[in-house]
């Protein structure tokens, strides 16, 4: 049955294997229509899909073109040659690939990928910051919309934020949206930081406890947490870092068994490339990265919807502030 779902020589055989021992066979009829027609339209289109680790395997090892954390699709959005990029992930990260590539049509599968920190902050809210706070510079999580950017001095997300703070060289700043985050770069470099509190509702529900149990049921198990989690997770963890530092962690340790605290499709898709290695699932699902799927990225591509749009009087200070995330190494 695997077989002749799959037909023709389109690479689904190649694609299938990559997936097997977490896409079971009964399931891999379901999709490969789909990633057929979503192949053969990336080529119709001249499209580029871009996957946040926190797509499903059958987008994130099935159809997407580049992958990643946010920064490392921030960084390989301004390298594409496509005409058209698909974001497999939530709005602000479409808006983001908008940002910097103004001039290529970015769609969104879903208008409704959203993002509760993104949500959590208006740009008057950032005003209203700066004029408490007279010439503390702005540091923004990227995790949040276009005109939240525009107000900021310098983005970050969870893989540079240290290196991003530590380049101001100041004593204080303001850190928006992700308390979480704040804390955790706080510990980390001394600076004092003003607080929003804003949290991933993903990774605020894992708690000291959660590893607890973890360490308990599973004898050995290396635990590694995103630095969204609340600090005293953090604390637990073995290791705290970004999906990609995640990535580099189990590759460089092949730990036999470890714990990812982060939303539960990165242990999927890490399990592909490293097999030998256990993954105990402590599973957060993201709502909004799962609003999107095969159906819809391929609906995007019939019908070039939605596409992303960024009013010009924000985008230039907002893609400015993302520059300035991107040229801290």
């Amino acid at each position: 049955m695997l077989a002749s779902t799959q037909g023709k020589a389109t690479g689904l055989d190649a694609v299938y294997e990559r997936v097997r021992h977490v896409i079971p066979s009964f399931e891999w009829p379901a999709f490969a229509p789909e990633i057929e027609a979503i192949l053969r339209l990336k080529k119709e289109r001249d499209a580029v899909i871009l996957a946040h680790n926190y797509q499903t395997p059958e987008i994130f090892h099935g159809v997407a073109d580049i992958t990643g954390d946010s920064l490392a699709l921030a960084r390989e959005a301004m390298r594409v040659d496509a005409g058209v990029i698909v974001l497999a992930g939530v709005h602000f990260m479409a808006e983001t690939a908008k940002l910097l590539n103004p001039t290529r049509t970015v769609l969104i599968p879903d208008l409704r990928a959203g993002c509760s920190l993104a949500e959590s902050v208006t740009a008057a809210d950032v005003r209203a910051l700066k004029a408490k706070h007279p010439g503390v510079p702005v540091v923004t999580y990227v995790n949040t919309s276009a005109e939240v950017k525009a107000e900021s001095d310098i983005c970050c997300t969870s893989g540079n934020a240290r290196r991003v703070v530590e380049s101001l060289g100041v004593p204080r700043v303001i850190f928006i949206p992700d308390a979480h985050l704040a804390r955790n770069v706080a510990a980390e470099t001394g600076v004092e930081m003003i607080i929003w509190e804003g949290a991933c509702e993903v990774h605020e529900r894992f708690t000291a406890r959660d590893i607890e149990r973890i360490r308990f049921g599973h004898e050995g198990v290396t635990v590694v947490a995103h630095p969204e989690c609340p600090r005293d997770v953090v604390q637990a963890a073995d290791f705290a870092g970004s999906t990609a530092d995640m990535v580099n962690f189990v590759r460089d340790r092949r730990p036999k068994k470890v714990a990812l605290i982060t939303e539960c499709s990165m242990s999927d898709n890490v399990a592909v490339a490293f097999p030998e290695v256990e993954f105990v699932r402590p599973c957060n699902l993201c709502p909004h990265m799962k609003r999107i799927t095969l159906g819809k990225i391929r609906h995007a591509l019939e019908t070039m919807t939605h596409e992303v749009t960024i009013d010009p009087a924000v985008s230039q200070r907002a893609r400015r502030a993302i520059e300035r995330m991107l040229e801290v190494r």
